[in-house]
């Protein structure tokens, strides 16, 4: 008989102890088992200062659509800016509180998406956005990444992508998710220094598959990022 180490993930709105970064709360309502470790877990509040990570829900939709109309959006980011509101709103329409459960014999994997709201903000409030994917496999650890996340043009330099990872870490610890897999651009460098400021470990640039939708986007390369 094989002894192996047990970890124990205590969940609940505040249920998690993360020592390596500094964080922790406290509750006590049921232990996650691995049957279970890929279903919705309430994070609860999510906030850094002004920086708030909000699900994505309709009800934000008119701000987003704002930023994305924004003129530095339309000029840096035009693959973003062109996504109409029904698209939008379609992929909305898979969410619950901002979680997509997934296929359950399909290739998407079960996420929380959430957008990046800057509170207190009367002229573009959303500021951009974040998801964390559940799951393993070769198109999460060596293409997509657990986390993805983009900030918009016009609210760059306060580091709200680095703030928001780390509002997430939490989460996705307790979802086991050890190690996290972070990848972007070999050319976004701001990206690249998000990820070094998080401590995570740089592993390599692997090709994107020919047959994979980001090479069709013109996404040739991801660098890799263990944390």
């Amino acid at each position: 008989m094989i002894n192996r180490p047990v970890i124990i993930f205590i969940t609940g709105r505040f249920g998690w102890v993360d020592r390596q970064h500094g964080l922790e709360a406290r509750a006590t309502t049921r232990v996650l088992s691995l049957a279970d470790q890929f279903d919705y877990i309430d994070p609860g509040p999510l906030i850094d200062g002004e920086l708030e990570l909000v699900p994505a829900e309709e009800a934000w939709l008119d701000a987003v659509m704002a930023a994305q109309n924004h003129p530095l959006t339309r000029e840096q980011m035009p693959r973003d800016a062109d996504i109409p509101r029904h698209k939008q709103l379609n992929f909305l329409s898979r969410l619950e509180k901002g979680f997509d459960p997934g296929d359950e014999d399909g290739p998407q994997s079960p996420a929380y998406y959430f957008w990046m709201h800057r509170r207190g903000a009367v002229e573009y409030p959303i500021v951009g956005a974040i998801s964390l994917r559940l799951g393993r496999g070769v198109n999460i650890e060596r293409v997509v990444g657990h986390i993805g996340y983009h900030v918009y043009p016009f609210a760059r330099g306060q580091h709200y992508a680095e703030r928001a990872c780390r509002l997430l870490i939490p989460l996705a610890r307790l979802h086991r998710l050890i190690p996290l897999w972070i990848t972007c651009n070999p050319e976004n460098i701001p990206s690249r220094r998000t990820c070094e400021r998080l401590g995570a470990e740089f592993i390599d640039i692997v090709p994107v598959p020919p047959n994979h939708p980001l090479h069709a986007c013109g996404e040739r390369e991801k660098c890799r990022f263990r944390l």
